[in-house]
């Protein structure tokens, strides 16, 4: 484990540069939605959220394949496969004229990526512990907010110039980039005494040990309710900016001011959170977040839409507060669990991804011509968060 007081940045950056193979994948085709929607004959349009929700799906079902064979076969090797599965899931993607294939390409892809995504996390709780863990998480998702930053204005760009497809291709060339520089210069973080050996019942015992602590359970169920919500905006900003507020030019910049926004409240987190302790910081952040969220919908109830600029005032508070709290809740719920890393991370990203895709789906179904099915979705998941918070004692920090 590494020293608690410093930590290595080629570490975090690289670490948030296999995440952030994720962001590019989602984040990068938001513009592209329509276009992809016409080529394939969508009747719907709110069908293109599909697109977006399903590669979590895959995100989710891949982490309990990936996460326990890292942990009895090495991090490193487990990242190769899932990588490749997501070259083959993107030439699917690609070639298919199926909105079918497509969403089925989607989840494939979020099975492949699940393992760059969640063995990374396993990567730092294998190297730091405690509220440095937190930091050290921090910093990493505040480098990988880059990618949501520049990804639909890249989109845009690629759409401009040659067609949608395009997109696909440079997820896949960052993608190679990224994981020749972890193959060359990340030493494998778990060590062969500490691997668990491979047996077909090793996922149900490491259920079982996950079971056995309260805080992973809790902040997992904590994250699934806040992933969900924010999923909602992933799914739906194109639709919002675009068709709602006829702002189909500057959506790339709005997202990525959006964006811009976790991003800062993340890099305040990192310098924070060893200060004042992760659990203080999500208690409280969650509180904002049911606040603010609250107060859109109690002003705008029986309203219009309002106008942009009081829209994305709330969604930026809303949006620091998310930032404040992702890193914390991942490493809350990691911290009970470091003998079992891998399964763990994999249960963890698991339950909460596979609890965000039917609340993102659900509420989204509601977003047609306003935003506040958004922020009511926004309120309930905070209000359920916070009682799970209260229900766990774990404000007392």
């Amino acid at each position: 484990m590494q020293d608690k007081q410093s930590f290595e940045v080629e570490f975090v950056a690289l670490m948030a540069s296999l995440m952030s193979i994720v962001a590019l994948s989602i984040d990068a085709l938001l513009p592209a939605l329509p276009e992809i929607g016409t080529y394939l004959d969508v009747e719907n349009s709110n069908d293109n959220q599909m697109l977006i929700t399903m590669i979590f799906l895959g995100l989710g079902i891949g982490q309990l394949i990936f996460g326990p064979l890292s942990d009895s076969f090495g991090r490193k090797p487990i990242i190769y496969v899932g990588f490749f599965l997501f070259v083959i899931a993107s030439y699917i993607c690609i070639t298919t004229k199926s909105f079918e294939m497509m969403v089925f390409g989607r989840v494939l892809q979020g099975i492949g990526l699940s393992s760059p995504r969640t063995l990374s996390i396993a990567m730092v709780r294998d190297s730091y512990s405690g509220d440095f863990m937190a930091k050290v998480m921090s910093f990493i998702v505040m480098v990988f907010i880059l990618i949501p930053v520049i990804a639909p204005t890249l989109g845009q760009f690629l759409l401009n110039f040659y067609d949608w497809k395009a997109i696909f291709h440079i997820q896949v060339i960052f993608g190679v980039i990224v994981i020749l520089w972890f193959w060359r210069r990340q030493p494998e973080t778990l060590e062969k005494e500490k691997r668990i050996k491979f047996t077909p019942r090793v996922f149900i015992t490491g259920t079982l040990e996950f079971l056995k602590h309260k805080q992973s359970i809790a902040f997992t169920l904590i994250s699934g309710f806040i992933t969900g919500s924010f999923m909602v905006y992933l799914s739906t900003s194109q639709q919002i900016f675009e068709q709602q507020y006829n702002l189909a030019e500057k959506f790339p910049i709005i997202f990525a001011s959006l964006a811009i926004a976790i991003g800062f409240s993340t890099y305040l987190n990192g310098m924070l959170v060893v200060k004042y302790g992760m659990k203080r910081i999500a208690y409280v952040s969650l509180i904002a977040y049911c606040i603010i969220s609250l107060v859109y919908v109690v002003v705008f109830w029986s309203s219009d839409n309002p106008s942009l600029a009081v829209l994305l005032t709330f969604f930026a508070l809303q949006f620091i507060a998310v930032g404040f709290m992702f890193g914390n809740l991942r490493a809350l719920a990691m911290q009970p669990i470091g003998h079992i890393a891998g399964i763990g991370a994999a249960i963890n990203g698991f339950v909460s991804t596979v609890m965000a895709v039917p609340i993102a789906t659900y509420i989204g179904s509601f977003v047609f011509d306003s935003v506040l099915p958004l922020f009511i979705g926004f309120t309930v998941c905070g209000m359920i968060s916070y009682a799970i918070f209260l229900r766990l004692n774990a404000y007392k920090c």
